[in-house]
């Protein structure tokens, strides 16, 4: 009887025990679940040491790759300019059409370049002009010309041979002198004199002598088998000799050569 009784009393109580425990469980609050232990990382691997990058070949860097230059946006082109309208012809404006006998000579009106010959000139005032002709190789020419209205041919003759020079000057006799002008055209050399028994004409090429003496002064002249002359300067001038002559034996080498002369003014 005892032992049934113990028995019993064992199993209740172990049943309490059972009972007070779950109850202790259900009233302990819960534990957060522990954190995943993050993966360990790979330790760095060690540098070398000092010595090997001395000993060693340096690292090369690699360049950078270059840029392409920046291109400025292209600029929207503008619209050409009207060309100004050509004035109105005065209907007193002349017309001039001007040539000359070497091709491609320059031709200039007033200082204004106007074209190699042929070249018209249109709408030009009426009064005086200056007209200038050049070529290379020829003297150039210069002539005031006086345009009325319409249409005119201007003819310009480079291979012409134009002179009109003059000098006064002192002829020296062997006893005394006389005072005149030397005259010079294609045409000739001509003493223009009071004393009629000293004054002379020739051609050019009719002088045996024609020489200037720039440290004496004088200008020497000799006709083809007649007459010597030595002319000096009224205020002992030997530039002016000098130019007389210059000019003078320029024009008598051209038409040595073959040079047509100009027709006389």
């Amino acid at each position: 009887m005892n032992r049934r009784v113990l028995v019993v009393v064992s199993g209740v109580f172990g049943a309490f025990v059972v009972l007070a425990a779950g109850i202790l469980y259900l009233l302990t609050p819960s534990r957060p679940a522990p954190a995943p232990t993050a993966a360990a990382k790979p330790a760095a691997p060690a540098p070398p040491p000092v010595s090997d990058l001395l000993s060693g070949p340096l690292p090369t860097m690699a360049s950078p790759e270059p840029r392409a230059p920046k291109r400025p946006a292209p600029k929207p082109s503008a619209a050409p300019a009207p060309e100004p309208a050509s004035p109105e012809p005065s209907p007193d404006a002349g017309v001039l059409h001007i040539d000359a006998d070497v091709p491609g000579a320059q031709v200039f009106l007033d200082r204004v370049f106007l074209g190699t010959a042929p070249v018209i000139a249109p709408n030009v005032a009426p009064g005086s002009h200056q007209l200038n002709v050049s070529a290379q190789g020829w003297e150039g020419i210069s002539d005031p010309i006086t345009v009325t209205s319409g249409p005119h041919d201007i003819l310009v003759k480079l291979k012409e041979v134009r002179l009109d020079a003059h000098i006064d000057v002192v002829h020296k006799h062997r006893i005394g002198s006389c005072k005149g002008r030397l005259v010079a055209t294609p045409q000739g050399l001509r003493y223009e004199t009071a004393d009629k028994g000293d004054a002379f004409s020739a051609g050019l090429l009719d002088l045996d002598a024609f020489e200037v003496d720039y440290l004496q002064k004088n200008l020497k002249v000799q006709l083809k088998k007649g007459k010597k002359y030595d002319f000096t300067d009224p205020d002992g001038n030997a530039d002016r000799l000098f130019v007389f002559h210059r000019d003078v034996d320029k024009a008598r080498a051209r038409l040595k050569k073959g040079d047509p002369p100009a027709a006389p003014k």
